[in-house]
């Protein structure tokens, strides 16, 4: 029997649609109920739609059994009815019910998901959250629901909100509900997260909710005390988990595996590994992998090669992975050639480069070669059927700024998006980085408002690139306020913005505040990693206090870092610096019983101690040993002993010296003849000084560089007086050498590890060199056109 036509709504009905309202409403149901129910059919009734008749639909018994039609429905008021009815809470309040009632979970969430990230004002988390003990049973599913939603709209503080709701309830959550919110918790960039998420452990495991945890539970929490370096408490995590019934898993020891590899903690790592064994549990793909990235992080290539060659033997064979990141070790030592060899041994066993290998080998010949190899690279993958990613244009976007040229980094992040990549936290880091070093703190900020705007959040990366920005200009106080400002807002802090700034006020001459800010890292638990230590051992031995220094060394070692020859050298020359060398020289010898490896700088350094102290015979000494040996030396060692021969006014010696050193191609620099220069006018032999200046002139080894004046000679043996200035300006000599030679790429390495050592270089050298890099860089672009 045909049903009798639905008529649309009347003059009557417009008029006075309070008296209609039930008719309307069955008229609706009735229409939505036909098995083949038209939505068009609805847009008569539109006007008069009203908020109670939209939910009385959305809720109705009998249309509960439709799911599809109310999602239908639902949609289709969402684009048909006016914002005001449509952008309350209380329509979808409406139609969940029905849908957890026919365990329409994934639809249910996916409408929350949707509604969450367009409530700016968190309407839906208020109505959430109002008191309601009515019909409990029905709130457990909507609770459950909810949380979820909110962790996967990155919004996990809200979720524990309403998770509290259901602990005030009385109502329990799904295990699966309590790992989905600690799991958002612990990775959410907040510096209360994590604490958050060791409280709802407490909460669900309490008598009052009775959740049981499983593995996956305890394996979050111990990644969370990972990312806060807590690591004694990831292994009380280890330790308690037998009390839960259960045992620790290769994802749990992985997991403490990776952050102590990452932090350089290798003693602790191998200790864990071992402990790992003992409990019957074999190490997988992924501990290898982990132990893999961890050598390679600290330049242990050879280790690295090692852990490889332990996969083969216990039948798990490298992939793609282990490949690319051991590619990646050796790029960033600037081993390129071994890097493309592994590469070709990649595709003898038929493992084909994927975007990752290229991106490491784009990003190594940018760093190292030539911008040119890094562009065949990128063109030879396209050829290969290999999409670049937004990780290949953020390194192209990198070399840009690397280079000073903004404006093509700008142009390279247009062609980022034709390409269908949005600019990500990386991207905007890089430029804000590039502005920063450009010295347009302005368009660096307006980057910074830039990402907020795109809904990208500032994180510890931004927030060092500006710290470092603000000690370089010495405006110490501002990056005082930024940094807790950031802290305030719920930002991580890690050691590298901390350590910013206790470099700053080093620099300033401010110890002691270095000093105070060191005491706020650690007591709000910030675990210095090892370049931080080094960081304050450097700064305390420059104050003059190198044994407040071996107190931090000991605290290093003490906390399970392995130092580095950075920290062993620092002290050794806090040491000379204070004329300390005997001391200097038991510290040394101390630590090459303790595994340390002395290399030139080590050796330089206490050369110019020795010297400084007046005691060339033991400079000699070590010197001649050290040759004996067959280690290397460099300029620097001879330049440092010659100047110590000239002071004594044993110029044979000196002159035999600059032979060998000639024939070793190490020099003479402009250091090496100004030292002997100045000693021989010192002395009044004038003519000698002119002679010996004038051949250098006509070997070429001054490149017809002007002759020094008596003033400036002056100057210059002032400046030798001090022998640790004597080794920076013959680094700065050395660079000058470089660029001069035009190996623009090896003065760059030069700075980098001069720097690092904790010398300085002169203004006119870095002159030099970005002049040099300018012209370079017009020469290869004129070539190229």
């Amino acid at each position: 029997m045909n049903k009798p036509p639905l008529t649309s709504p009347t003059t009557d009905t417009a008029t006075n649609p309070q008296s209609t309202q039930p008719h309307l409403l069955k008229t609706l149901t009735e229409l939505l109920s036909r098995d083949r129910a038209s939505l068009e059919s609805l847009t008569p009734y539109v006007k008069n739609l009203t908020q109670p008749i939209l939910l009385s639909l959305l809720s109705s018994k009998a249309l509960a059994q439709r799911p599809n039609t109310l999602l239908s429905f639902f949609k289709w008021a969402q684009a048909h009815l006016p914002p005001s009815l449509t952008q309350s809470p209380l329509p979808l309040l409406s139609l969940l019910p029905s849908l957890f009632q026919l365990l329409k979970y994934k639809d249910a969430k996916s409408l929350l998901v949707s509604f969450i990230r367009s409530d700016r004002q968190h309407t839906l988390h208020s109505h959430i959250l109002k008191p309601n003990n009515k019909n409990r049973g029905g709130l457990k599913p909507l609770l459950d629901t909810c949380i979820g939603a909110y962790v996967e709209c990155g919004q996990p503080h809200l979720a524990a909100q309403v998770f509290s709701k259901m602990k005030r309830l009385g109502i329990q959550p799904n295990l699966l509900t309590c790992n989905t919110l600690i799991n958002g918790l612990v990775r959410h960039p907040s510096s209360h997260s994590i604490s958050l998420a060791n409280q709802v452990f407490k909460d669900m495991t309490s008598s009052v909710l009775g959740v049981k945890p499983n593995s996956n539970t305890i394996n979050l929490l111990i990644y969370g005390c990972c990312l806060e370096n807590k690591f004694r408490d990831a292994l009380d995590w280890v330790s308690k988990m037998e009390g839960f019934g259960f045992k620790p898993d290769n994802v749990t020891y992985n997991t403490i595996l990776d952050a102590l590899c990452k932090k350089g903690r290798l003693n602790e790592a191998r200790d864990l590994l071992l402990d790992m064994k003992n409990k019957g549990l074999l190490p997988n793909r992924n501990t290898y992998h982990i132990l893999v990235c961890g050598y390679c992080r600290l330049g242990w290539l050879k280790e690295a090669t090692k852990v490889i060659e332990l996969m083969t033997q216990n039948n798990l064979l490298p992939d793609i992975w282990t490949y690319n990141m051991l590619i990646n070790g050796f790029c960033n030592e600037g081993k390129l050639d071994e890097a493309f060899r592994l590469r070709s041994e990649m595709e003898n066993l038929k493992l084909l480069p994927d975007v990752v290998t290229y991106n490491t080998l784009i990003n190594g010949c940018f760093e190292w070669v030539s911008s040119s190899k890094a562009f065949e690279l990128v063109d030879e993958m396209k050829e290969n059927g290999v999409k670049p990613n937004a990780v290949t244009h953020n390194v192209i976007i990198k070399w840009y700024c690397k280079e000073g040229k903004i404006d093509e980094a700008s142009k390279t992040v247009g062609k980022m998006e034709e390409s269908g990549f949005s600019p990500d936290c990386v991207t905007f880091n890089t430029l804000i980085n590039g502005h920063c070093k450009a010295g347009n703190m302005g368009e660096a900020f307006r980057m910074m408002d830039e990402m907020n705007k795109k809904g990208l959040k500032m994180n510890s990366v931004t927030l060092n690139t500006i710290l470092h920005t603000l000690c370089g200009e010495k405006k110490l106080n501002e990056a005082y306020a930024l940094l807790n400002s950031a802290c305030k807002r719920g930002y991580f802090l890690d050691e590298v913005s901390y350590g910013t700034l206790i470099t700053g006020y080093f620099k300033d001459d401010q110890a002691d505040r270095a000093l105070r800010l060191w005491d706020e890292m650690k007591e709000k638990q910030i675990i210095p990693s090892i370049i931080t230590y080094n960081t304050i051992i450097r700064g305390q031995c420059h104050s003059g206090k190198t044994e407040q220094a071996i107190d931090k060394l000991n605290e290093l070692l003490q906390s399970g870092l392995l130092p580095n020859e950075t920290t062993y050298n620092t002290i050794i020359h806090g040491y000379c610096r204070e004329g300390q060398v005997e001391k200097a020289f038991q510290f040394h010898n101390k630590m090459v019983e303790n595994s340390f490896k002395p290399d030139v700088f080590t050796c330089n350094i206490l050369l110019i101690g020795l010297c400084r102290e007046g005691m060339l015979e033991k400079a000699l000494k070590l010197f001649n040993t050290w040759i004996s040996k067959g280690k290397t030396i460099d300029a620097v060692t001879y330049n440092t002993i010659i100047s110590g021969l000239c002071k004594e006014g044993r110029f044979e010696d000196a002159f035999d010296l600059l032979s060998e050193m000639e024939e070793k191609k190490l020099g003479p620099d402009r250091y090496t003849c100004n030292i002997i220069n100045g000693a021989l006018t010192n002395v009044g032999r004038i003519k000698e000084a002119d002679e010996f200046m004038s051949k250098m002139v006509e070997t070429g080894k001054l490149q017809d560089h002007p002759l020094q004046s008596e003033k400036e000679q002056s100057v210059l043996t002032n400046e030798v007086s001090e022998e640790f200035d004597a080794s920076s300006i013959a680094h700065s000599e050395q660079i000058n050498e470089l660029c001069n030679q035009g190996r623009y790429k090896d003065a760059m390495h030069m700075v980098e590890e001069t720097t690092q050592k904790g010398l300085t270089i002169n203004k006119s050298t870095y002159v030099k060199l970005m002049d040099g890099l300018i012209k370079r860089r017009k020469s290869i672009s004129k070539a190229a056109q």
